[in-house]
Formats: C-alpha cells, structure tokens, sequence
C-alpha cells in the first residue's frame, strides 16, 4: 500500500508540473527521476525515435554514465515490435538478453533487468522509457502500470512541446515570407526562400513550386530546394492524378510515393530517397497558377494544422507571384505612355 501511494505521489507531482513554466527538458528530466525514485531502481532513460536512421536517441536520464549513453545506439525497429507485441517488454538479464544489444556496456554500468514501456502520441510510438535494476527483479503489474503512465506523461510533454515550437516556427515563416514579398519583387528569390523555409521548419527532404504553363499543360519548375538535378528534371511534369487533384484546388497527401497510383516516376522517387508527400494547390484570385510539393525521406502523415499551414504559405506564395505580375504589367504601361506622349510631343 505504501509503494502506491508513492506511485500516485508521483504521478501527482508530475501532472501538477505541466502547469507551470517548465521547460519540456526539465519535465522529462522529472519523469525519469520519478521513475527511479517511486520504483527503487537503479536508473531510468527516455529514448525518443530517430525515424530516419531508425534508432533511439536518449533525452533524459537519471543513474546511467556519459560512456554507457554514448554507447551503440538502439535500433528502433527491433526495439519497438518487441515493447508493441506485449505493451510492455520485460528483460530478465539484460546481459544476456537476445533481445537487447550491448551486452557487455550493460554489464559494465552494472545493469541488470530492464522494463520498457512505450511513449506514444496519437497511436504511434515515438520512444520507450527504460527502467533499469542493478538486480535481477521481477516487476509487478502496479509498477508496470505506473511506468506506464509517465511514459503517457512523456508523450504529453514531447507533443506539447512540439506544438509550441511548431506555431513559433509558423509565425516566423510568415513573417519571413511577408518580408520577403514586402522587399523584393525577385519571384524566384522569394519562392526559393519559401521553399528552403519550409522544408527547414517541417524538416522536409526538399520542396518544389512548379507553375502551369497554359499552352503546354506542363508543370515548370519555378524554384526548389534538397532536390537533386536529376530529380527535378526526370522528365516534364504532366498534371496526373495527385496533379490534376491539387490543381481543382485539393490538398493532397501521400503517404507512400511508392505504392500510391497517383504519383508520377515512382523510380525517381525511390532512388531520391523520397517516401512521403504533400501537393498544395497555388491559388491566384480565381485561378489555380501551379502546385507546392513537399518531401519527406520518412513516413509522414502530415496532419490538419501542418496542411492548413501549408496551404496558407502557397497563397503567399501566389500574392507573391501577383503582385510581381501587376509591377511588371504597370512597367509595360508606363514605357507604352512614355512613348505615346513622346510621339505626340514630335508636333509641337
């Protein structure tokens, strides 16, 4: 009875600290010291997912040295089937486990038995805290459960800070692109900054701005970024289905370019290490004027605010490419006037 109330202590402390100034660092640095100190281990580690080298990469501990941290880095894939199958993955002898790596580094630091529960956010995992024993220790399904809820806690803090640096880095792309617009009327230095923001702030592969050419019916390339030569200039780019649905004003979002029917030269995508997508129709007034693609070398879902985001950025991009447009017509108006009342000066 003591060690749950201890555990609902914890949970207590922790849940309370989401209502202060806490920086995300410091939250995950309380779960991890809870987990210790409520469950009497050894240590404790938060590993978040590095989805594109596919490896765990610690962010908070309590009890492990810098040497066994920066050990091998834990495949992610191996690791989080294991914790999926069960909810939870328990390590009797974590030095000789098949199932965990570095063998001698764990016994070196002293390790014993290992629980790993999952932090998940909406469905999908994207860490495991690790408890670690200098013991060999069976765990209770109180303990188990408990771990399991400041995993939960973690993945609420991870989310919560990911939000709060995602409306940051929103607010700045605008204001970079309203600058930008406001400063030069060089179209293709303002697209090729949108595109290189863009891809940065969402950490993208690369993005490309391509713009119809009503004659032809092709997509040209406008402005690009992470994109190699040979990519972007695989062949002309006819307007298929992803295409053909952004340019009736549609977001369209692809998961996987390589088995989607809608996407053109899925080789091409393979080979540039391309896996998920974005398109985003370009809007001038009335008029769909070309598409924003966006590249991910991992599996991307790109949810509701990302899109919403996305799509606000292509408008810019079109008051952009308008406003250029008007400057250059009120251009070609001027010298016509100049040389109109020049010509009728000559009867004077």
């Amino acid at each position: 009875m003591a060690k749950t109330k201890d555990f609902f202590k914890a949970i207590c402390q922790v849940s309370k600290a989401f209502g202060t100034t806490l920086s995300r660092e410091k939250l995950l640095d309380l779960i991890v010291a809870s987990a210790v100190d409520s469950m009497d281990a050894k240590a404790a580690c938060l590993f978040m997912e590095d989805r594109q080298n596919d490896i765990f990469i610690p962010v908070a501990q309590k009890g492990l040295s810098k040497k066994y941290l920066h050990a091998k880095p834990i495949s992610a894939k191996t690791i989080v089937a294991a914790v999926l199958k069960g909810g939870h993955l328990y390590i009797k002898d974590c030095t000789t486990d098949s199932r965990v790596e570095n063998h001698a580094e764990k016994k070196a630091e002293g390790l014993s038995s290992i629980l790993d529960v999952p932090v998940t956010v909406k469905d999908r995992v994207i860490g495991i805290l690790a408890l670690y024993t200098n013991e060999i220790r069976k765990f209770t399904k109180k303990e188990i459960e408990f771990l399991s809820a400041l995993a939960d806690q973690g993945g609420m803090a991870i989310e919560h800070a990911r939000l709060v640096d995602r409306l940051q880095k929103n607010a700045l792309l605008f204001l970079d692109l309203a600058s930008d617009i406001n400063s030069s009327l060089d179209i293709k230095k303002i697209l090729g900054n949108l595109t290189d923001d863009i891809s940065k702030a969402l950490g993208l592969k690369g993005a490309a701005i391509r713009l119809l050419d009503r004659e032809s019916g092709e997509l040209k390339l406008a402005a690009s970024c992470g994109l190699s030569e040979e990519f972007l200039n695989k062949g002309p780019i006819a307007p298929t289905k992803s295409a053909v649905q952004a340019l009736k004003g549609e977001m369209v979002v692809i998961p996987d370019v390589t088995t989607d029917k809608r996407v053109q030269y899925k080789d091409a995508m393979k080979k540039e290490g391309i896996v998920s997508m974005i398109v985003s129709p370009i809007k001038s007034r009335d008029q769909i004027i070309g598409t924003l693609r966006l590249y991910s070398a991992v599996p991307r879902e790109f949810p509701e605010d990302v899109q919403i985001m996305v799509q606000a950025l292509a408008h810019q991009g079109a008051l952009a490419i308008e406003n250029a447009s008007m400057y250059l017509r009120l251009q070609a108006d001027k010298e016509s006037l100049e040389q109109d009342i020049w010509s009728h000066r000559s009867w004077f």
